[in-house]
């Protein structure tokens, strides 16, 4: 009888070790399954960031817009890490203009740059509205004796 207890002393304990055995694959499959719903998470919020950044991103080619049935570049405000190379390439030439100019500059100064006509009645007309419309989307300030600097 000693020998059919040790027996089954023997087969319980394999039993014991074997139900051990057994729980250890649930338990990695749940820490598993755990780690997969992080990082599917993790992803969802990367991905609404992506798509955030990529909204606030500058445009690099000019916008234009119909007015009048005619097509007319948009000239973007001014915002933190948007250079003057979203602007339209007539505005950047007035950009650096007034920017080399080192100082306030007037619009009779800028047309001289531009080899406008400047005795002309009216040529600098369309000049002044190009540097105000600068001005007004913070690209450069006008003062107000009506020269234009960079703006800080």
């Amino acid at each position: 009888m000693t020998e059919i207890n040790e027996v089954a002393e023997r087969v319980a304990a394999r039993r014991a070790e074997l139900d051990e055995e057994e729980k250890l694959p649930a338990e990695r499959l749940d820490a598993v399954r755990a780690e997969r719903e992080e990082l599917a998470v993790a992803m969802r919020v990367w991905e609404r960031m992506h798509a955030q950044l990529d909204a606030e991103k500058p445009s690099t080619q000019a916008e234009t817009a119909q007015v009048g049935g005619r097509g007319v570049l948009l000239v973007p405000h001014r915002k933190a890490g948007a250079g003057e190379d979203i602007l339209p390439p007539d505005y950047q030439r007035l950009m650096k203009i007034v920017r080399d100019a080192g100082g306030p500059v007037r619009v009779k100064d800028v047309g001289v740059e531009l080899d406008l006509e400047v005795e002309v009645k009216g040529r600098l007309e369309p000049l002044r509205g190009k540097l105000s419309k600068l001005a007004g989307r913070g690209r450069l300030r006008e003062l107000p004796d009506g020269r234009f600097q960079t703006a800080p």
